[in-house]
């Protein structure tokens, strides 16, 4: 086991909502624990979902220099998934095969790629598994 994991774009979310103070809390000791012992993984995509909310539809929007100071501090450093024509060409497969959305397909094929052991969302069912990936929803 590579004790890898990645974290999906609602993780980073969370961690700016304070109506919702549990979810922010276990975000952030989730994107800590990434950044802390480099093991933490996240993809193109879940960057630009992460800025497509924070820079619109956060409750106040992230100011451009915050959002570039987060891209370098945060980000930058837990990106290991770029987009790629193997990445989408595995995310097609992903997609027949267990129906699951296309964007979930490109997270699942991204963590896979990854070779992580963990994909932490709630957008898949806690516990589903994808070969050795394995989903786990923090919040449950």
């Amino acid at each position: 086991m590579s004790d890898r994991f990645f974290l999906d774009t609602n993780i980073f979310v969370y961690s700016f909502d304070h109506s919702a103070p549990k979810k922010s809390q276990i975000s952030a000791q989730l994107i800590r624990r990434a950044l802390t012992t480099q093991k933490g993984v996240i993809s193109y995509q879940v960057v630009q979902e992460f800025f497509n909310v924070a820079l619109k539809r956060f409750s106040q929007p992230m100011h451009a220099a915050d959002a570039e100071q987060y891209l370098s501090t945060v980000f930058r450093p837990l990106l290991g998934v770029h987009s790629s024509q193997a990445l989408n060409v595995e995310a097609v497969h992903l997609h027949a095969q267990s129906g699951i959305s296309w964007y979930d397909s490109l997270i699942v094929s991204a963590a896979i790629q990854a070779r992580c052991d963990l994909l932490y969302t709630e957008d898949l069912q806690h516990g589903q598994r994808f070969g050795s990936l394995q989903v786990r929803n923090p919040f449950v």
